[in-house]
């Protein structure tokens, strides 16, 4: 009896040799299954497990995955730039000359502010990318799995309401039945109040006047719509206690919903089930809205 959303948002961190990152995972409403992800260089070999992983996961909705990866201090490089070095040697050495003062020490000049370099990152040997790879991608695991109970627990308080919009639905059903059954007499003095004075006008025989009102009493009758609503709320209802991903399903039974709402407006002969009619289609367009987001 479970209903999913497709909205939700999750994270997870992960460290190993001194490296850190972090994924961030949300998804929204889609069409269908839509995976994006975002990386910095050198995770290329990430994409086609994180596809999977999501795929495995999830049926619909857009999917967005970003990793945030620092390396630590034991995979930096230090390497001397050499220009800076070659400038602060001369300017050293002009000082000298100038000041008599002792040439500067080795030492002094590497202390210098840009003549140290630290690289981002070492080259890494195939095994231990490998190995930090699959770290990565079990974080990646985790935070999908915290993405899947955050839409799991939104798709419980969609629930409610997809569940509260049905059960209007059927009430509303039900008042257009109770007034569907004296619609009959208030449809037939109203004709026959019109069949009086056309009699009192016209030449029109009384036989072709009973055949027109007998055609409209059987364009006025809204019973196969009701029946079709009443059918359509018990299939709403058993798709929402399926477990099942029945977004598509929701939103074409709301599309039903509306065309049988429609008819019982365009033939309503009394303000009281036009109304009905009216509260019908804001109800079934609330649901339909709300159908959109399930998974």
């Amino acid at each position: 009896m479970t209903i999913v959303s497709m909205t939700g948002y999750a994270e997870a961190q992960g460290s190993r040799d001194g490296a850190r990152w972090r994924w961030e995972a949300k998804s929204v409403n889609g069409r269908g299954l839509d995976v994006r992800l975002r990386t910095p260089p050198g995770f290329d070999a990430i994409e086609p497990v994180a596809r999977t992983l999501v795929g495995e996961r999830f049926r619909r909705g857009s999917v967005q995955m970003q990793l945030t990866f620092e390396a630590g201090d034991a995979s930096r490089g230090l390497r001397v730039d050499a220009a800076a070095l070659a400038a602060a040697v001369r300017i050293a050495r002009e000082v000298a000359a100038e000041t008599g003062l002792a040439p500067a020490r080795v030492d002094g000049l590497l202390a210098l502010k840009g003549v140290i370099v630290q690289d981002e990152a070492l080259p890494i040997e195939d095994y231990a990318r490998a190995v930090r790879d699959a770290a990565i991608v079990e974080t990646l695991a985790t935070a999908l799995d915290a993405l899947s109970r955050a839409r799991a627990s939104e798709g419980a308080k969609l629930r409610a309401v997809l569940v509260a919009h049905v059960d209007e639905i059927a009430r509303l059903t039900g008042e257009a039945r109770a007034l569907d059954a004296v619609q009959p007499r208030v449809l037939r003095d109203r004709l026959t109040a019109q069949v009086q004075e056309m009699l009192s006008a016209s030449g029109i025989s009384e036989d072709r006047l009973a055949q027109e009102a007998a055609l409209l009493a059987v364009k006025a009758d809204i019973r196969e719509e009701l029946d079709r609503l009443q059918a359509h709320v018990h299939e709403a209802r058993a798709l929402m206690a399926s477990g099942e991903a029945v977004g598509r399903k929701l939103d074409f039974l709301s599309q039903e919903f509306n065309r049988e709402a429609n008819t019982l407006c365009s033939k309503s002969s009394d303000i009281a089930l036009t109304r009905i009619g009216l509260a019908l289609k804001a109800t079934i367009d609330q649901f339909r809205e709300q159908a959109q987001n399930v998974e």
